[in-house]
């Protein structure tokens, strides 16, 4: 050893009387303690990957929906016989319109006595027609009449006959024009419930196919329609699991955790529509799970109520879970159920 190292070990021996202070070693253990913690639960804690959407309470079948009270003819409204939110049984009339020519169904009555008189007629002429016919062919056959004859007689009877047709297409014109002008009360096809009136009081006009007013079929069947991204259509199948969250119904959800979800309800996926609409997403309906607890009563799950609901994927683990969320990654493919478990719905 040197001289010059000899100094500057003498000049650095108070490095041997340092010593890390003990919070310093707490701290570092602590940390390093926290980061194996975190491994081992990003390792082995598992996640349920889902497929997010919202949408709203609707219905499968057409006939449960909302319907349009319309006007059958042109007119104006003479009465209207329910209010909004009035409970109405089938066939109980809604509105009554009256035309504004106070004497049209008298005159639509009165072409229709003269068309069925004109067709009588004309159904007279082709009667006798055709008995001319038949006695001029009895004539040319004992040489009375010449063939000439026998065809102007047949080319009377098509004529005739064209007329009478014309006649009946009368009838039933006017026919038509009365039976429409006469139906002018608008009855429930079903019980339900009066939601909405748009149009106004007596003396208001409306024309023929006009929307009056809203109509709910009782006792709905109802079902949800949501909204999913692009991105998990292809992930979502028939028969998955959902749960669901209804506007208005206090919940607390863990997404990954379908299990320790507090208020959520249980869902089926049973169609997934095959066409994307403008903005890309597409639609998917879900029933009620009958395996899980009953959704709300109607009175909290109304027709057109916002839901989110979260289709049930696979199982990973939640630091993978975590990687893909970062990254952007569409989640796993699930597989496809067998035909013969694939549960059909009663809905």
């Amino acid at each position: 050893m040197n001289s010059a190292e000899k100094r500057f070990l003498d000049n650095v021996s108070s490095l041997s009387s340092l010593h890390i202070p003990k919070l310093h070693k707490v701290v570092c253990g602590l940390v390093l303690a926290m980061v194996v913690c975190a491994s081992l639960i990003l390792w082995f804690t598992p996640w349920m990957q889902t497929a997010y959407g919202t949408g709203m309470v609707d219905s499968l079948d057409p006939v449960d929906r909302t319907q349009a009270i319309s006007a059958l003819v042109d007119g104006q409204i003479k009465q209207w016989h329910v209010r909004e939110g009035m409970q109405v049984k089938a066939g109980d009339p809604i509105v009554t319109l009256i035309d504004t020519d106070a004497g049209r169904l008298d005159k639509l009555q009165s072409q229709l006595t003269a068309a069925k008189a004109g067709h009588q007629a004309n159904e007279t002429a082709v009667a006798n027609a055709e008995n001319n016919l038949a006695r001029q062919i009895g004539l040319q056959e004992q040489g009375l009449v010449s063939r000439k004859d026998v065809e102007a007689a047949q080319i009377k009877v098509q004529e005739l006959k064209a007329k009478a047709a014309s006649s009946l297409s009368a009838i039933n014109d006017v026919s038509m024009s009365l039976s429409r002008q006469s139906i002018q009360t608008k009855v429930a096809p079903v019980d339900g419930t009066i939601i909405r009136l748009y149009s106004g009081g007596v003396s208001t006009f409306v024309k023929a196919g006009a929307v009056l007013g809203q109509f709910i079929p009782l006792n709905a069947k109802r079902s949800i329609r949501i909204t999913v991204t692009g991105l998990d259509a292809p992930l979502v199948k028939k028969g998955a699991k959902a749960r669901l969250q209804f506007e208005g119904w206090p919940v607390f959800q863990f997404s990954g955790w379908p299990g320790s979800s507090i208020g959520t309800f249980g869902g089926e996926v049973v169609y997934v529509e095959p066409v994307a609409s403008t903005a890309g997403t597409f639609q998917v309906w879900i029933v009620p799970d009958v395996n899980d607890v009953p959704w709300p009563k109607e009175s909290a799950t109304r027709l057109g109520s916002r839901v989110k609901a979260w289709v049930l994927l696979e199982e990973v683990k939640l630091g993978y879970e975590l990687w893909r969320q970062l990254n952007n990654f569409p989640p796993q493919q699930t597989a496809e159920p067998e035909p013969s478990e694939t549960k059909t719905s009663s809905w």
